[in-house]
C-alpha cells in the first residue's frame, strides 16, 4: 500500500533533486553539462513538482536532440515543448555563448 505523503516527503524531494542535478552536469556532450548543469545549480531547488517532473522527462532525451531543440536548431515535440524548456531555453541565451564560460 502506497503513502502518498511519504512519497513525497522532504527527504524524497531532496533525494530527487540530487539525482536530478547529478544527471544535469553528467550528460554525454560538454554543451548539454554546461546548460543544463548550470541551469539546475540556479533554480532546481524551486522547481515545483510539475516542472521536476518535465525536467526527469528532458534528461530522458538524447542530448543532440535537446540540445537542438534548446538553441532551435530543430522543432521541440509538443509532448516537450513546455514552460520549463523555455525557461531553460531562456537561461542559455541570458549567459551567452559556451564558449565564453
Amino acid at each position: 500500500m502506497s503513502d502518498k505523503g511519504a512519497e513525497n516527503s522532504p527527504i524524497d524531494r531532496e533525494a530527487r533533486l540530487r539525482r536530478l542535478r547529478f544527471r544535469a552536469w553528467h550528460r554525454g556532450i560538454k554543451e548539454m553539462d554546461l546548460i543544463l548543469g548550470h541551469f539546475a545549480d540556479q533554480v532546481l531547488d524551486s522547481l515545483p513538482d510539475e516542472e521536476i517532473d518535465q525536467l526527469e522527462s528532458l534528461l530522458e532525451v538524447e542530448d543532440t536532440a535537446l540540445y537542438n531543440w534548446i538553441t532551435g536548431r530543430e522543432n521541440t515535440p509538443p509532448q516537450h515543448d513546455t514552460a520549463l524548456l523555455a525557461r531553460i531555453r531562456t537561461f542559455q541565451h541570458m549567459k551567452g555563448p559556451l564558449w565564453q564560460r
